[in-house]
């Protein structure tokens, strides 16, 4: 299945190691391409893909977070990758696929969500409002028209047209479909915070100064406490820190891959 995907490489074939990188929701590897471009990763291979059933791929039957773990796991097996980043949604797959033992090499989460409370306000909205017969489509349909504009002030100027035009060819009833799925995966953890410590590997939590994204001080403090787990505070970055602070973002990656 994964030649049909939408893949993005960069870096020698033959480097020693091999980052994949995973994009959040609604996004695809055009989010990585600033960080791919950075001469702090210039010699690594670095392989970027979409999850399936955003930015117009085609999704997969299953759409769980359990079932986007296996599959992000058999492509980074299929593909060579030892490090792995994610952001947003793409953190939260990383999450799972270390937490359920498909992924033992070190992680970069950029942006993650540890626990429903956590999450960004309007999506527990579209989630809810989803779930209503003959409302939940409109809904979707006009956030898809609306997101995408509104995302472009966390954009640098010179990018921002050809991202918010990359996230406005998602399929509404696909992300809706997504959405249901990831809100009952957090209602099943109370907090994500013990599996990604109880996993054992090497991880990396970087999140902008004004994220809008939420994080505890328990989640915080469990955190902190995590041997395998370091924290990483971007200045001058919310959410969309990997397209704000590419460099930044690239030079954790090579703290992370430092510690293989």
């Amino acid at each position: 299945m994964s030649e049909r995907w939408d893949v993005r490489r960069a870096g020698p074939a033959e480097a020693a190691h091999r980052v994949l990188m995973i994009p959040g929701g609604l996004c695809s590897t055009e989010f990585y391409a600033d960080v791919m471009a950075e001469p702090a990763l210039a010699g690594l291979s670095l392989v970027a893909v979409t999850q399936p059933g955003f930015a117009g791929t085609a999704p997969p039957e299953d759409v769980s977070m359990e079932h986007y773990a296996e599959l992000m796991a058999r492509f980074a097996d299929d593909t060579g990758c030892d490090v792995l980043v994610g952001h947003s949604l793409g953190a939260n797959v990383a999450i799972e696929m270390a937490a359920a033992g498909l992924f033992k090499g070190p992680l970069v989460l950029l942006s993650p969500t540890f626990s429903r409370g956590d999450e960004a306000k309007f999506l527990a909205v579209m989630n809810t409002l989803g779930k209503a017969p003959g409302l939940g489509g409109a809904a979707w349909a006009g956030m898809l028209k609306v997101l995408p504009r509104a995302m472009k002030r966390e954009m640098p100027a010179d990018r921002a047209e050809t991202l918010s035009a990359d996230m406005a060819g998602n399929d509404w009833a696909v992300c809706r479909r997504i959405v249901r799925r990831y809100y009952e995966y957090l209602d099943r953890y109370p907090s994500l915070v013990p599996r990604l410590c109880q996993a054992a590997v090497p991880a990396w939590v970087v999140r902008g100064d004004h994220d809008e994204i939420g994080l505890t001080d328990g989640e915080r403090r469990d955190l902190e406490a995590c041997p395998h787990v370091r924290m990483v505070t971007v200045p001058d970055a919310g959410h969309m820190l990997l397209v704000e602070q590419p460099a930044r973002v690239a030079d954790v990656i090579v703290d992370a891959i430092a510690s293989r």
